[in-house]
C-alpha cells in the first residue's frame, strides 16, 4: 500500500461541500494509496509523474512516486473549467 501525502489540502477542499460529493472524494483519494494508478488515471502532459483522477464533477491531481511508494495529492478542483490547471500551473511553475 502507497502512503498518502497531501489530505490538508484535500480537508480544505472538502470543508465547503455537500456531505455526499465530500465522501465521495474523500473514497477515491483513500482509494489511491491501494491503487495509485487506477484504470480511470490519466498522467498529466507536460507533468512527468502528475495523474488525475475524477470523482463525480471533480477531479483529483496527484503525483506518484513509485520509488518511495508515495501518493501526493497535489490539488482538487471542479473539472468542467480549467481553474484546477491554471492552479497547477501556479503551484509547479
Amino acid at each position: 500500500m502507497a502512503k498518502l501525502d497531501g489530505l490538508e489540502t484535500v480537508l480544505d477542499f472538502l470543508k465547503g461541500l455537500q456531505p455526499k460529493i465530500a465522501a465521495q472524494i474523500a473514497k477515491k483519494v483513500l482509494s489511491l494509496n491501494i491503487d495509485p494508478l487506477p484504470a480511470d488515471s490519466k498522467q498529466l502532459s507536460g507533468y512527468s509523474g502528475y495523474y488525475r483522477v475524477d470523482s463525480g464533477e471533480y477531479r483529483i491531481i496527484y503525483q506518484f512516486n513509485p520509488d518511495e511508494d508515495l501518493v501526493e495529492v497535489i490539488l482538487v478542483g471542479k473539472r468542467n473549467d480549467d481553474e484546477v490547471y491554471k492552479q497547477l500551473e501556479r503551484l509547479l511553475g
